[in-house]
């Protein structure tokens, strides 16, 4: 992303439970940093995308979460679904399957770069098969020794050891769906997304969606020139653990049901980006204080 390029960004929550603390923090950065004026640039772009590959989690209860957290924040965005019937009718990422699988099948033709395995009867562990055995996954083969290097907008020069870190990572699941790899670079893609705001646990994934991208010439355009990666430190629970939808009790009702409310959410944003206490009162003065510093993030 050159330094003049109209920023373009996207919220990308999963329908997979209500939202908590650590989503409404990354929309809020993700809102601020696409939305901050910055001299010689115009002004940025944000996408709603709804990743709902993961049909077996999605609940309609979750996927309304996402539109009323989006409101409640009072944050906007300039493109994408306005509620959850238009998503599953104009938005779903099920409409890109033929996109997503166009990319898999030239995956599936360089040579070793893709390998598919499937568990054994006896439960073992998964075994080499066929590309075209039903039910196995696609697994991409990273060679040993792998490191992947960008600029991280937050944590600045970065070395992600992908061959260790994510030496077979699958890229078609055993239902034969794309997976998050490939279907996250596919609608990134698509949208001209260049900012992508992100917590520090998917920092990997970002290196394996980078590397896997130069594979083919038809993703190459998602490269590390091209798109700037921010990766924010976690939000944690009581025990210090990181919050985690899969985690979460029947009767966790996410962000919206916490007693602090908005205000937890904009008081970790402004300590995440080491602003004064009082620009954590609402969203506007959140902005401000975030706008006056100019510059994009506070320095390690």
């Amino acid at each position: 992303m050159s330094d003049h390029s109209p920023v373009v960004s996207r919220l990308a929550p999963t329908p997979s439970g209500f939202l908590h603390l650590g989503n409404a923090v990354n929309f809020v950065l993700t809102w601020l940093l696409t939305r901050q004026v910055v001299p010689g640039r115009a002004g940025g772009m944000l996408h709603l995308r709804i990743d709902d590959l993961d049909r077996a989690r999605l609940r309609p209860a979750y996927l309304d979460n996402i539109f009323r957290v989006i409101d409640w924040l009072g944050i906007d965005y300039d493109h994408g679904p306005s509620g959850p019937d238009n998503f599953l009718r104009h938005h779903s990422q099920l409409l890109h399957l033929p996109d997503y699988n166009r990319v898999l099948r030239r995956l599936a033709q360089q040579p070793g770069l893709v390998q598919a395995s499937q568990r054994t009867r006896t439960g073992g562990p998964e075994a080499p098969v066929s590309l075209e055995t039903p039910g196995a996954a696609w697994r991409a083969q990273v060679p040993a020794g792998t490191e992947i290097q960008f600029a991280d907008g937050w944590q600045g020069e970065t070395s992600v050891p992908l061959g260790a870190l994510m030496p077979d990572f699958v890229v078609r699941k055993k239902d034969g769906v794309a997976a998050y790899q490939v279907a996250s670079v596919v609608d990134d893609l698509r949208l001209g997304t260049n900012l992508i705001v992100r917590g520090l646990d998917l920092q990997a994934s970002s290196a394996a969606q980078l590397w896997l991208a130069v594979q083919l010439s038809e993703t190459t355009a998602f490269n590390r020139t091209q798109v700037h990666f921010f990766h924010h430190s976690l939000m944690t629970d009581a025990a210090g653990q990181k919050l985690s939808k899969s985690q979460q009790l029947p009767l966790d009702a996410g962000i919206l049901a916490q007693e602090q409310g908005k205000q937890a959410v904009f008081q970790a944003v402004a300590q995440l980006l080491k602003l004064p206490a009082e620009a954590a009162a609402t969203l506007p003065t959140l902005q401000q204080a975030f706008t006056s510093v100019k510059r994009s993030l506070p320095s390690r």
